[in-house]
């Protein structure tokens, strides 16, 4: 099955993201631009919304499917919770379209940093967000 095509890490880059919270007036500005982010995630398939693809970690259901084609990685996403699938697109702006190479020398603890969130989100929130950065490694690796 093919993933849905996205405007992550290809329209909308991890540095468009950094510039648009870098912008935003506090957190409540922050918070919505995530949201607005997330509306922008095409559904997975239900096809696609198996056990084996969820990522264990997360309170809320996260799916993660991935594809490659060639040396590079396409991945696509989805939550049940709205915050999560506007976090999710996050990830996704850093890692699609890269190879394994570009995956694991990507400083994803700066790119969080730079986007002034981490520390408004609930430790189970950051966790879910680490889960999910962690497995996109894993395949990677």
């Amino acid at each position: 099955m093919t993933l849905p095509a996205h405007p992550f890490g290809t329209d909308i880059t991890p540095e468009a993201i950094v510039a648009q919270m870098q912008a935003a007036n506090g957190w409540e500005d922050r918070y919505r631009n995530v949201i607005q982010l997330g509306k922008k995630l095409p559904a997975l398939p239900e096809a696609l919304k198996q056990d084996q693809l969820k990522v264990s970690g997360c309170e809320s259901q996260v799916w993660l499917a991935h594809q490659v084609e060639g040396e590079i990685f396409h991945f696509a996403a989805d939550s049940d919770a709205r915050i999560v699938r506007g976090l999710i697109t996050l990830v996704l702006a850093a890692y699609e379209g890269k190879t394994a190479a570009e995956i694991r020398e990507f400083d994803v603890d700066s790119y969080f940093d730079s986007l002034g969130l981490i520390a408004h989100l609930s430790p189970s929130r950051g966790n879910g967000l680490k889960a999910i950065v962690e497995q996109i490694k894993e395949l990677a690796s």
